[in-house]
């Protein structure tokens, strides 16, 4: 019996495979997304700036800048990824972060080091919103939008198998030529120009949401960036669904930093586990969360995402709470379970924002706006986590994190049911209007008519 003709599956107009120009949007954001994050310097940035004759309090001082310069950059790089474009704010991003990674390259001292953290921090902020919205702008222009979920986390994948094929080689190679680890890190951000290069260009958004606002006011674009900036909080306030959903993905940012960043190793110490293990343990994670952010797919898609990312923060919880009560191997077990439950939820999440994001509105800064929510959350986590270890009260501080993570998602439970706002509303905001949009944002209205008949240019 002949089969019948294949159903297109929505969103993909007349196949079910991605396009040529969207199979080459994903490889190119492959190479971008590994090379761009893959610092080889990381495992041992510590030790080499012990090596330059930086003391402990100007290594963590230099840290701390970094953290709050990554926050006063989101926004504004947030802003110039809208008005000049999302590929060129990856081309940007890219070349600084070559310049960044030269730094102690240049000058192995407390000022080299400082504008290297400094330059680090410009250059992820300019792609941190931009990369996620290029894919999915690219994705959807070429109706493939339900490749962006796979491409996203595989991404993920790729970058963190780099990694744990990299960083071991870091000792051998800085025994040979000591600057290696910085070397390399440049050569690697120049590879992720080149691939920025090469993306292609995105019709009616490679020119930025602020064009087509410059074309109706006659050019003038003085305090342009303020009413991006205004425009994008209007956009959050004005998209209940937004909101939360932005407010849902702190908890799984804060609980992976804390636990993955500050308190990988005094966990280990804890439970009696050497720091010659460390190596071995932080590798056994990275697998497990390459292998989960490469197949999101392998969760039902019976529940909604936003469901499943409560489900997994609330599994991020569980696990650290388990932690103070089993021994080293059951630690070691569920990290790699926490690992593998992040790996799951960071595309899931990265999606779920995207989806929200209404349209036409500026998406890179709402994505960088999403990133301040967290680091600033996760600062303040930081703190406490510091206060908590300097007490002594470790397994208090596991115990606590795990109950202020069910009591914020409690909340948010009790939003969606008393139907503050729901799925549906999402939806319906999400694919609102330019003119309902910026008429309920309270923007300029010829930002969005355009007297060129074109519309505003950016999604």
């Amino acid at each position: 019996m002949r089969p019948g003709p294949r159903r297109p599956h929505p969103g993909t107009g007349a196949g079910t495979g991605p396009t040529d120009t969207a199979r080459r949007i994903i490889r190119l954001n492959y190479g971008f997304q590994l090379l761009f994050n893959l610092l080889w310097w990381m495992p041992v940035f510590y030790a080499y700036q012990k090596a330059a004759g930086l003391s402990d309090g100007q290594i963590f001082g230099i840290q701390s800048i970094y953290y709050v310069a990554f926050c006063l950059f989101e926004i504004p790089t947030g802003l110039i990824a809208d008005r000049i474009g999302t590929r060129n704010c990856l081309r940007a991003g890219a070349v600084v972060m070559t310049a960044a990674n030269l730094a102690p390259v240049v000058s192995a001292s407390y000022t080299g080091f400082l504008v290297h953290f400094l330059a680090i921090a410009a250059g992820r902020s300019l792609t941190s919103g931009a990369a996620s919205a290029y894919l999915y702008d690219g994705l959807r222009a070429e109706k493939c939008d339900e490749h962006y979920l796979k491409a996203e986390g595989t991404a993920r994948a790729l970058g963190l198998a780099a990694k744990i094929v990299c960083w071991p080689l870091v000792g051998p190679l800085m025994a040979v030529v000591h600057a290696a680890p910085y070397v390399l890190s440049a050569a690697s951000a120049a590879g992720s120009l080149a691939c920025a290069v090469m993306l292609p260009r995105l019709a009616a958004t490679d020119g930025g949401t602020g064009k087509a606002a410059d074309r109706a006011d006659g050019g003038r674009r003085s305090g342009a960036f303020l009413r991006d900036a205004g425009f994008a909080l209007r956009c959050v306030a004005s998209s209940r669904w937004l909101a939360l959903v932005m407010v849902q993905g702190v908890a799984v940012f804060t609980l992976s930093r804390i636990c993955q960043v500050n308190l990988f190793q005094p966990i280990l110490l804890e439970n009696g586990i050497a720091e010659a293990s460390h190596g071995g343990v932080l590798a056994a994670m990275t697998i497990a969360e390459a292998v989960a952010s490469a197949r999101p797919q392998w969760l039902s898609r019976r529940l909604p995402p936003v469901a499943w990312i409560s489900i997994l923060s609330l599994a991020l919880a569980g696990t650290l709470a388990a932690m103070t009560l089993g021994g080293p191997w059951a630690v070691v077990t569920l990290l790699c379970l926490f690992a593998a439950a992040t790996g799951f939820a960071f595309p899931i999440q990265r999606k779920l924002v995207n989806d929200a994001v209404p349209l036409h509105a500026p998406r890179a800064t709402l994505l960088s706006v999403e990133s301040i929510v967290d680091r600033a959350v996760c600062a303040l986590a930081a703190i406490a986590a510091g206060a908590y270890l300097s007490a002594g009260h470790l397994d208090a501080l596991l115990w606590h994190s795990a109950l202020a993570t069910a009591v914020l998602l409690g909340v948010f439970q009790l939003l969606l049911r008393s139907g503050v706002v729901t799925r549906d509303q999402g939806r319906q905001q999400a694919a609102a209007t330019p003119g309902a949009l910026r008429a309920r944002a309270g923007a300029p209205k010829a930002a969005d008519t355009g007297e060129d008949g074109s519309g505003t240019t950016d999604r």
